[in-house]
């Protein structure tokens, strides 16, 4: 998945109604929409989503917001696509996020921050295939 990045509409930012204004800054941004769901996280599909975490302090808080409402994922595609989304989203406490990203815009606190991107392209190939089954990508 070459080009490829995922994408997850957090619970905070589903629930503050602003998937519609998130996904008009990233097709804006010149991303293709190669998949998207609406669905829900279960506590243990957060808990392995979320592993490499798994010893840090915030890793029950994190769990425990992954899995309390429904995320948007979505698999977007276009060139340098890991780096172009995360500077998109913006830094992870949205105090410090640049201003007009997503992060600034939309995000409540460094824990409830909106969204989440892939950081690298190996792990954005892993957090696809963890959403989505091959067919449901195109």
């Amino acid at each position: 998945m070459a080009n490829t990045t995922l994408m997850m509409i957090k619970p905070d930012a589903v629930e503050n109604g602003h998937i519609g204004n998130i996904l008009q800054k990233v097709t804006s941004a010149g991303f293709q929409i190669k998949a998207l769901k609406l669905t829900q996280l279960a506590k243990s599909d957060a808990e392995r989503f979320y592993a490499v975490h798994s010893e840090r302090p915030f890793y029950p808080e994190l769990v425990a917001f992954m899995s309390r409402g429904p995320i948007v994922a979505a698999v977007l595609e276009k060139e340098n696509a890991v780096v172009d989304f995360r500077n998109l989203i913006g830094a992870t406490n949205p105090v410090e996020a640049a201003e007009g990203t997503i992060r600034k815009l939309y995000a409540t606190s460094i824990g409830e921050n909106a969204v989440h991107g892939s950081d690298s392209d190996e792990n954005a190939a892993i957090e696809a295939a963890f959403h989505f089954a091959g067919r449901e990508c195109f």
